[in-house]
């Protein structure tokens, strides 16, 4: 059936803004997978460097004695990627509205769509990735197979839709005030410290895990690793709803800035 609304001739406005999203969306793939040769192999790199490096560390300290019911590699790789999806969310979209500029001279192309756009492709490649290795660690001989996969999944979702959040609040602020951009990239360190990715928040001093639990990027990790372990001890208190009242939060409150100054974006 044609897009085409047969009443008058004219396509409907879902049907005009499918049509964008998804030539935006083919403009962003070749542009983040081909436009640089070595694209995909830092998305996979990154994380088997991240990895090796940690394992050299737990080495020295021997912090697989302080994950309960999970064996360290198979819980660090999950952990890893579930950050990774969320950083991804929070970072590319900063910028999109500027590299994307000279498409608003169309009419049906909207600022917000550039950001959408960015998180919806970023959770389909960190999503492949994340298979990518859950493949090759089983043809290793990790247990990265989900006990609870339907339950891996929804914490993933949870983390792919709070790092959106912060994607769309970010970048509408970012590109009114581009300094905003800058500490927002340099907070990506500091949080992966605060998330529990690396050290399991269980061998912290329990005063300093009820500061954690102030941050819905732990909850969403414990729950992620919940999915893939079973018998996983995860720290008490951790809560999805929490997630996603930080999400929800965090979208409606970045949309409505696209909103409210969708004009001054344009005019950047």
């Amino acid at each position: 059936m044609p897009d085409i609304d047969t009443t008058n001739g004219a396509r409907t406005p879902w049907q005009v803004t499918r049509s964008v999203w998804f030539a935006m969306f083919m403009r962003e793939t070749v542009s983040r997978t081909m436009a640089d040769r070595f694209a995909w192999f830092w998305m996979i790199f990154e994380p088997i460097a991240f990895v090796g490096i940690f394992i050299a560390i737990r080495s020295m300290i021997r912090g697989d004695r302080f994950v309960i019911g999970a064996d360290f590699i198979p819980w660090l790789i999950v952990g890893l990627m579930g950050f990774f999806l969320f950083r991804e969310g929070m970072n590319r979209p900063v910028g999109a509205v500027e590299a994307n500029q000279g498409l608003f001279a169309y009419r049906q192309v909207l600022p917000v769509d550039t950001v959408l756009v960015r998180i919806a492709l970023e959770g389909l490649l960190r999503t492949f990735v994340f298979l990518i290795f859950i493949a090759g660690g089983l043809m290793l001989g990790f247990d990265l197979f989900a006990d609870l996969p339907m339950f891996a999944m929804w914490a993933w979702l949870s983390l792919w839709a709070l790092g959106a959040g912060v994607g769309l609040a970010v970048s509408a602020a970012a590109a009114l005030v581009p300094e905003i951009g800058r500490v927002v990239r340099m907070l990506s360190l500091p949080l992966m410290l605060l998330s529990g990715v690396i050290i399991p928040m269980g061998m912290k001093p329990y005063h300093i895990q009820q500061l954690m639990l102030y941050n819905p990027i732990a909850h969403a990790l414990e729950f992620l690793r919940l999915g893939f372990f079973e018998n996983y001890k995860a720290v008490q208190g951790i809560s999805l709803l929490y997630v996603w009242l930080f999400a929800l939060s965090l979208i409606a409150l970045g949309l409505i800035l696209h909103l409210r100054f969708t004009e001054e974006l344009k005019a950047k």
